[in-house]
C-alpha cells in the first residue's frame, strides 16, 4: 500500500496542472504522474546520434551556418 504526502505549490502552479488535465476529473497525481513519466528517455542516445551532436557543435562554434534566408534563396524559394 503506498503512502499519501501533501505538497506545497502556488496557485499559479495549481492552475497550469489544471490546465493540462485529459479530463476535468483527473486528478492531480495522474497529471504528475504522466508529465514525469514522459519526461523520462528509456532510449539513450546511440555513439553514432552523439557523435553527430558533438559535430554539429563543433559547426556552430566555427561557425558553418546558414540562416533560413540563406537557405531559401539556395533553394531558389524567395
Amino acid at each position: 500500500m503506498s503512502s499519501i504526502t501533501s505538497i506545497r505549490i502556488s496557485t499559479d502552479m495549481k492552475d497550469k496542472l489544471s490546465g493540462l488535465k485529459v479530463h476535468p476529473k483527473e486528478s492531480y497525481e495522474d497529471v504528475i504522474k504522466r508529465l514525469v513519466e514522459s519526461s523520462v528517455d528509456d532510449e539513450p542516445l546511440s555513439d553514432s546520434t552523439i557523435k553527430a551532436i558533438e559535430e554539429s557543435l563543433a559547426d556552430i562554434k566555427a561557425g558553418r551556418v546558414y540562416s533560413l534566408e540563406e537557405v531559401a534563396e539556395e533553394l531558389g524559394l524567395n
